[in-house]
């Protein structure tokens, strides 16, 4: 028995399960990273390695995604996830008031609240992704995953604006307050996301060939896993994952302070350089989703087209970043605006690439692929930071001038950036059949029939 598609109703659901995820991740790791600095003298090492170590904890991707395909059933990880996410960040909180009389103990709960943060993440964000590469159709894939992380990156400044107000003046008693009342609102809108959400993939008819799913559900994570990375497509895709993904963090920590070292701006104006950044990433989301609509009618190219492009782009705008580092006068927020529209341009592009890729190993991997993906992910965004700032650091040492140090670390990062988008035209020419389709029938705003 074929099960229907979800419709823009049960993609916005997910949406907005998406944001209640980044609304408690946002307070963990800024609000309580800027209170254990600031307010409680702390060095920012402490910090930084809990953020880096909630990343490490998310290797175990691949096992969630494998429960959640072996179970047949989604929901179930994504709630328990939600839960021991909202537990974690309660207790990040606690951890954090902790410190200010026992440094110590208060690091060591820490670090075990960081550790749910990681696990909660990986389940419940691991399988909404599976979940999404079952039931999103084709031909929606971009402007859903657009919708899906759009909503998360509104989660994001939402409760950063809101949070931010109720903790100011700050006070212990006023963190924990908040900190409890965000988990228990997130976890609450995600039960009323999930009711019934799945009832339409019932494990009675989740998938119409039960001959598939018997041997899936009988082997181990081990032989699931080697399934998984025997896949030349799926292996492919991994190194592009983590390629990108490492030349997308590697800027996160060295933009600002390239900003005001070589520029001479402000922390205000660092702060809106980053803003600005942010602004380009959501109009590149919104090109690539714009390029499957109706309206565009397939003119403007593939997912895999708008991928590949991304990445060059994205190196294009790197080398303008190292342009800027060697003269003065290069209009660097404007370049920046344009790293941003790349950036977004590939990333939605690659998840719906995900997506797809997902299901094209056969039914019932769909978990452990994502598992896979989101691990690779993770191993980038935690070494990205850790890379851009070591890099910048050496090249310093080595190089002595600043101007010619921040050169060097660009122009590593758009070498990243072009390797990701020979590995995504190799990824297109070993699956040229399907992927030079367009994008037929495709808008963000209004749903369609699948054709």
């Amino acid at each position: 028995m074929t099960t229907p598609f979800f419709g823009w109703f049960q993609i916005v659901r997910l949406g907005l399960i998406q944001a209640c995820l980044g609304a408690v991740v946002v307070v963990t790791t800024s609000t309580l990273n800027r209170i254990m600095v600031v307010e409680l003298a702390l060095p920012a090492l402490l910090p930084g390695f809990l953020v880096a170590w909630h990343y490490a904890v998310q290797m175990v991707r691949p096992r969630m995604g494998f429960g959640a395909d072996k179970g047949r059933r989604c929901t179930p990880w994504m709630m328990g996830g939600m839960g021991v996410l909202g537990v974690g960040g309660v207790m990040a909180a606690a951890a954090t008031v902790w410190m200010a009389t026992e440094p110590g103990y208060g690091a060591l709960l820490a670090m075990l609240s960081f550790s749910l943060i990681g696990l909660g993440v990986s389940a419940c964000g691991t399988s909404l992704l599976a979940l999404m590469a079952k039931q999103v159709p084709e031909a929606r894939r971009a402007p859903a995953a657009t919708t899906v992380w759009m909503m998360m990156i509104l989660g994001f400044a939402v409760t950063a604006g809101v949070v931010g107000k109720l903790i100011d003046p700050y006070s212990p008693t006023v963190l924990l307050q908040v900190s409890v009342g965000l988990s228990t609102l997130t976890v609450l809108i995600t039960a009323l996301c999930l009711w019934g959400l799945e009832g339409r993939t019932s494990p009675e008819n989740a998938v119409p060939n039960d001959d598939v799913q018997a041997p899936v559900k009988q082997q181990n994570f081990k032989v699931a896993l080697q399934d998984v990375l025997s896949e030349p497509a799926a292996r492919t895709f991994t190194v592009f994952v983590f390629t990108s993904m490492l030349a997308y963090s590697a800027q996160d920590l060295i933009l600002e302070p390239f900003a005001g070292a070589v520029h001479g701006f402000s922390p205000g104006q660092t702060t809106q350089l980053s803003g600005w950044h942010h602004m380009g990433v959501l109009i590149g989301m919104l090109a690539v989703a714009f390029a499957g609509s109706r309206w565009a009618a397939g003119r403007l190219g593939s997912v895999q087209a708008w991928m590949v492009g991304g990445c060059l782009v994205s190196a294009l705008a790197t080398v303008g970043l190292c342009s800027s580092a060697l003269a003065a006068t290069w209009p660097l927020q404007a370049n920046v605006v344009f790293l941003g529209v790349a950036n977004g341009a590939f990333s939605i592009a690659a998840i719906a690439t995900m997506m797809r890729l997902a299901g094209e190993g056969g039914a019932g991997r769909e978990g452990t692929r994502m598992g896979v993906w989101g691990a690779a992910q993770a191993a980038a965004f935690g070494l990205g930071g850790l890379l851009g700032t070591a890099a910048s650091d050496l090249a310093h040492a080595l190089l002595g001038e600043q101007r010619l140090a921040y050169a060097a670390v660009f122009v590593m990062q758009a070498l990243m950036f072009a390797m990701s988008a020979v590995l995504a035209m190799r990824l297109n020419r070993a699956t040229e059949r399907r992927d030079n389709l367009p994008f037929d029938s495709v808008f963000l705003l209004k749903g369609g029939s699948h054709p």
